[in-house]
């Protein structure tokens, strides 16, 4: 068993966390994630109310009795988004730990950290993380480059984004984050400081997660390049699947005078929605990849998922000590 002060202080068995995740982090894929002996989150802002998050919460309590957290994503939007219902939902149901993500979680701090709610940051840079914490936020998840999502405007890998956030912040968990997928990475994470990994793209291209089988199956096959930066030209960069649409996006978004209506249709969450996630169809829409879809090759159960990457990092250590 590997020991790390996230596993102590968030009460989890192995040092492998699942992040939100739009389209996928559903109680009951959190759940399966939480019983293998890691830690996943629900995704708050694929519920529309409060209420309705706090039903997923109950859901998710009647399939383990393990931690498992809520990921609050703030970022601005057309409709509004009812975080502060979220945030009352997390703390009256009695979930104490939180994963943030986009802006600094500077207005619901003081309410978490009254419930005694553990804040974990997602940040891209070292700038961001130390800001982060100077802010009250507890623990930094360090998204480097080849993430998928939002990896920020930098493009700093996170070979070297790691271990500059760990010299920066040293009294403060890290999580490395972008890029992991196997127990390899899971090693190389904490050689260089970390304390526990996030993987999101190979939790995508697991029995347990509620996507099309089209989508988990297209994530084997993918490689390194099977993905495209979007939103360069918007400074919104995301890492999505390489398709059709997403190519567009890119062709258009090379001239610099192009504005997101101008790929709003092609970019819409709905589309990809129903025609990506629902019908399984690879060139509807836009969907999240991060380059480590390159190291997945199965689609395991989250247990099996979990035990491979714990057996494969004691190979690992096994390896480099000489035994």
């Amino acid at each position: 068993m590997i020991k790390t002060r996230i596993t102590e202080e968030l009460g989890i068995e192995t040092p492998i966390l699942m992040g939100g995740m739009t389209g996928v982090g559903y109680g009951e894929l959190v759940a399966a994630v939480a019983n293998a002996g890691a830690l996943g989150f629900i995704t708050a802002h694929m519920f529309p109310s409060g209420e309705a998050l706090k039903e997923e919460i109950d859901k998710t309590r009647g399939l383990t009795n393990k931690p498992f957290g809520v990921n609050l994503t703030l970022l601005p939007s057309i409709n509004p988004i009812p975080y502060d219902e979220y945030r009352e939902a997390i703390i009256e149901s009695g979930l104490k730990i939180v994963e943030t993500a986009g802006r600094a979680p500077t207005d619901h701090l003081p309410a978490f950290k009254e419930a005694g709610v553990t804040v974990i940051h997602k940040c891209t840079s070292v700038r961001h993380s130390e800001s982060a914490v100077r802010k009250g936020v507890d623990m930094i998840s360090i998204d480097g480059f080849e993430c998928a999502g939002h990896p920020g405007e930098d493009d700093v890998g996170l070979v070297v984004l790691l271990p500059a956030t760990v010299d920066a912040l040293p009294d403060t968990p890290i999580i490395a984050s972008g890029g992991m997928a196997d127990g390899r990475s899971l090693i190389a994470a904490l050689a260089l400081g970390a304390d526990a990994v996030n993987m999101g793209t190979r939790f995508c291209a697991t029995q347990e997660a509620a996507i099309h089988p089209n989508i988990k199956n297209q994530i084997v096959e993918n490689d390194e390049l099977d993905t495209v930066l979007v939103g360069r030209n918007l400074r919104n960069t995301a890492r999505v699947a390489r398709n059709a649409v997403s190519e567009e996006v890119a062709t258009i978004q090379r001239d610099p005078t192009t504005s997101f209506d101008d790929v709003k249709h092609l970019m819409a969450g709905a589309r990809a929605r129903e025609e990506v996630y629902g019908k399984g169809n690879m060139d509807g829409g836009i969907w999240s990849s991060g380059q480590s879809q390159a190291l997945v090759h199965d689609i395991p159960t989250c247990e099996e998922l979990v035990t491979q990457i714990m057996t494969q990092a004691e190979d690992v250590q096994k390896r480099i000590s000489g035994d």
